[in-house]
């Protein structure tokens, strides 16, 4: 007879109150993913950069309130997932999301960056946002020196998936009125 092992997944709610006790802190770079709390990478300097970089060219959409850009804050997708991705372009509201954490319909698109993380992105946090209904996802693969883009979100993953080297443009589904290199957002 083998050994029966018990987990417990945490619940959003459960995650903000161990940080309301102070078990996790605001410096804790963690995230809640389907359940489990999961250590986010540091964030190197190239990293920063591509998110400095996207900032950049995604601003003048918020100074037109045509959107809102979040940087590595949370999206709270259901009752057992918090991700906090690196850059959203959100849904603009007058209160900037200070009622709760938006949610699935309130993401324009979503975009990680990653240096070293990419298949764990690829495997769990992707399929994810697709089961959820992200509209668009970019994964910006420093390592790999491509952008993936991720559109028509379903249950079983996103229909549609681009790999774009760094001769490519792009532009968002919400915005198609911005073009952006990759080369620029590869860096």
């Amino acid at each position: 007879m083998g050994a029966r092992v018990t987990t417990h997944k945490f619940t959003v709610d459960d995650y903000h109150r161990m940080r309301e006790a102070g078990i996790l802190s605001e410096d804790d770079r963690v995230e809640l993913i389907e359940g489990e709390i999961v250590v986010m990478s540091p964030i190197g300097k190239r990293h920063a950069s591509a998110v400095n970089r996207l900032l950049d060219k995604f601003l003048p959409l918020q100074l037109r309130r045509k959107a809102i850009i979040s940087v590595q804050n949370p999206i709270r997708l259901g009752e057992h997932s918090e991700p906090q991705p690196d850059l959203a372009l959100l849904v603009p509201r007058d209160d900037f999301y200070a009622e709760g954490h938006p949610g699935p319909d309130d993401v324009l698109l979503l975009v990680e960056v990653v240096e070293s993380s990419g298949d764990y992105d690829r495997e769990v946090k992707v399929p994810l946002y697709a089961r959820f209904g992200i509209r668009e996802v970019w994964l910006v693969d420093l390592e790999k020196g491509i952008l993936e883009v991720y559109r028509e979100p379903s249950q079983k993953g996103y229909r549609t998936r681009q790999l774009l080297g760094d001769d490519a443009t792009v532009s968002p589904i919400a915005f198609p009125e911005i073009e952006l290199s990759v080369s620029e957002v590869l860096g």
